[in-house]
């Protein structure tokens, strides 16, 4: 390949491997840039120790608070990004989602394109991740124009039976739409695959869903171990220069467009280091809204525990409840979505509790059943991603924490109403990416937003962001398919308007 590509792609994540494989059959030449490399199929990948008591796959870096206080940040750099590691629910954002929603503190603003714009990609996305679900079980669902293509995936005994007990207090469990093959995931090893990494083992992550089918031809082609650093614009406003580091060595590309999908974090940070005398405070930053913004879901861990209920379940993961999604309940503000998280075994808990022994572990998580608790976290600009030198500062001002305290306690109720006496809740703080998004939004206005409605920048006609830095919002939902979909429009966009091939 040449070093000038029609498109290079910074990023393999779901955004970027997404793009490339709407972009693969127009025959440009398109580079993938991946900062990190392959997951290998080791022992590690499913050994729970190393996962959750050593740290086997965190990354080997710090970030900042804004005091300089340093902590080490929960972000992959593999080829598939953090989707390697996720829990594989691919959610549409509900119709309301895309217009103004009122929370308790603060408004969610409304998307620049409403969701019925997005409502034939979503379907697309559903199909290229394979997904497992079922329509008409949750009332906030918004329209499909087609069906799920396979079935959805099967709640295991003892959590059939916690969804009847909920279901019969009125509430409305529905089934995750899950991008998982379960029977090759666990032919592997019994374990979930929630935080577990894939190495082509069934779940379908943005390497084994969309990337695979993008280097499937002769015109794409995946760089590993390439880290790109600066973005090099001329007089003219258009991206003319890549640089990216390989092996200790400087690389120059200059290809035709620039996709950047490295994550809400990082294609930030790009874009700010890229800053030039053009462009003091980096590259798509007229708006000044680079970085701005960042959202990162307001989230719990709620383990309930009865001594007459017994969890054999492997995998756990298979059904929520949205019937606090679009309202309290009682006609006051919305307080978010409630989802199983992956079975939470002895050696899981232990990497939250050094200090308790695995046996006593061992005979807690045997009768408890796990939930994730999410609430939306609005766009505020004083909620950012800076840059400091090399330091990476991570500036984020929770909102809405009180209506996600209110979730939480309402599902306590709940649960303790359908036989768990005992309901114990821990946070995740900002060394779990919770979906971080935000950070280089798109919009309408080119004032207020660094994109247009299909992620191209204002400032640089050749520059596209295309990954969850374009949310404007962060719903309460898994963002996976919304960013896949969306990915999907502007590779079809780019398709019809930018390339000459």
């Amino acid at each position: 390949m040449s070093s000038t590509p029609d498109i290079v792609i910074i990023g393999s994540g779901v955004g970027g491997s997404t793009v490339a494989a709407g972009l693969a059959a127009t025959g440009a030449e398109i580079l993938i840039l991946e900062a990190g490399d392959f997951i290998a199929d080791r022992p590690e990948n499913r050994d729970q120790r190393a996962i959750f008591q050593r740290g086997h796959f965190r990354p080997k870096e710090t970030w900042y608070e804004a005091d300089g206080t340093g902590f080490n940040p929960g972000n992959y750099y593999n080829v598939g990004g953090n989707s390697k590691f996720y829990g594989a629910v691919l959610s549409r954002y509900r119709r309301e989602d895309f217009e103004e929603i009122r929370h308790a503190e603060g408004i969610s603003p409304a998307w620049p394109f409403p969701y019925e714009a997005l409502e034939p990609w979503y379907n697309r996305a559903e199909q290229m991740y394979q997904v497992r679900g079922s329509l008409n079980e949750d009332p906030t669902e918004p329209t499909h124009s087609g069906n799920y293509e396979y079935p959805a995936v099967p709640d295991e005994p003892p959590i059939a039976d916690v969804r009847a007990r909920l279901k019969a207090k009125g509430l409305h469990p529905f089934s995750l739409p899950l991008g998982v093959n379960v029977e090759a995931w666990l032919s592997k090893a019994k374990t979930p695959w929630d935080a577990h990494p894939n190495s082509r083992d069934g779940k379908m992550d943005a390497e084994t869903a969309a990337l695979l089918k993008a280097l499937e031809y002769p015109n794409v082609r995946l760089e590993t171990n390439a880290k790109a650093t600066k973005l090099e614009s001329g007089p003219g406003g258009t991206i003319e220069r890549l640089r990216y580091r390989k092996n200790g060595e400087d690389i120059v590309v200059t290809p035709k467009l620039v996709i950047l999908s490295a994550g809400a974090v990082q294609s930030a940070v790009l874009l700010l280091r890229s800053a030039d005398t053009r462009h003091p405070t980096g590259l798509a930053n007229s708006s000044d809204q680079v970085g701005r913004n960042f959202m990162n879901h307001n989230s719990s861990a709620v383990i309930a525990v009865s001594p007459t209920y017994r969890n054999s379940s492997i995998y756990q993961k298979t059904f929520g409840f949205n019937d606090f999604y679009l309202s309290d309940g009682n006609g006051g503000p919305p307080l978010g979505n409630v989802q199983l998280l992956g079975r939470i075994s002895a050696k899981v808990l232990k990497g939250s509790l050094p200090w308790a022994p695995e046996w006593l572990l061992q005979n807690i998580t045997a009768h408890a059943i796990d939930f994730y608790a999410m609430s939306e976290d609005v766009p505020n600009p004083e909620s950012r991603v800076r840059v400091d030198g090399d330091r990476i500062v991570l500036q984020w001002q929770r909102t809405n924490w009180n209506a996600h305290l209110a979730l939480v306690a309402k599902l306590k109720s709940i649960l303790k109403s359908i036989g768990f006496p005992i309901v114990l809740a821990r946070p995740f703080d900002k060394r779990t990416p919770s979906h971080q998004c935000g950070t280089v939004r798109i919009g309408n206005d080119p004032a207020s937003a660094p994109l247009d409605p299909y992620c191209r920048s204002y400032d640089h006609a050749n520059l596209f962001v295309v990954d969850a830095s374009f949310l404007p919002t962060s719903a309460a939902v898994n963002p996976a398919l919304t960013i896949a979909s969306q990915a999907l429009r502007v590779a079809d966009h780019i398709a019809l308007k930018d390339l000459h091939v």
